[in-house]
């Protein structure tokens, strides 16, 4: 097993990790807040607007099953990365896409991703998602873990999107 960790944010962190989790090659999820300035903040603080913090997702997968490049693409299939600051009704941002990368061959293949998707012109508009270094990641309460998974009629604005970015 080739077990790596990659942070995303893409809008609001029930939907897009309840999806993550169904692609072959994602071990495990938590969902949290990065990008901030608040240390230790909690969900009740990054509804606010003014920490910084984004609603993340933690994403630990099997590089030997589903590599980083195919993870992203994923990622770009099932939120938006054209609207700053939203996703679906939510608004802030709190729910902007980012990819917090945790080293340089990271960035790169962020980069790289996010140039093929926009190459591609199949979002119809220019791709805003940030990629930025990953600095720290604090997990939110218990009761936003796998929320999809324990309320099912719960909200969401993620869905998957059959798009071919080549």
């Amino acid at each position: 097993m080739d077990r790596q960790t990659i942070y995303l944010a893409g809008g609001c962190y029930w939907g897009l990790e309840h999806l993550l989790l169904e692609i072959n090659g994602v071990i495990e999820t938590q969902v949290g807040f990065s990008g901030g300035h608040v240390k230790n903040v909690c969900y009740k603080e990054v509804t606010k607007g003014d920490t910084g913090h984004a609603e993340t997702v933690l994403i630990e997968f099997d590089a030997s099953i589903i590599d980083l490049a195919d993870l992203l693409e994923s990622f770009f299939k099932i939120h938006n990365p054209t609207t700053t600051n939203q996703q679906g009704n939510d608004r802030g941002s709190q729910y902007r896409s980012a990819i917090f990368y945790t080293n340089q061959t990271q960035k790169q293949i962020a980069l790289e991703v996010i140039q093929k998707v926009s190459n591609s012109k199949k979002w119809g508009a220019p791709i805003v998602t940030i990629v930025e270094q990953f600095g720290a990641f604090y997990p939110a309460e218990e009761n936003h873990q796998k929320y999809l998974q324990k309320n099912p009629l719960g909200y969401t604005c993620h869905f998957k999107r059959d798009i071919d970015f080549n």
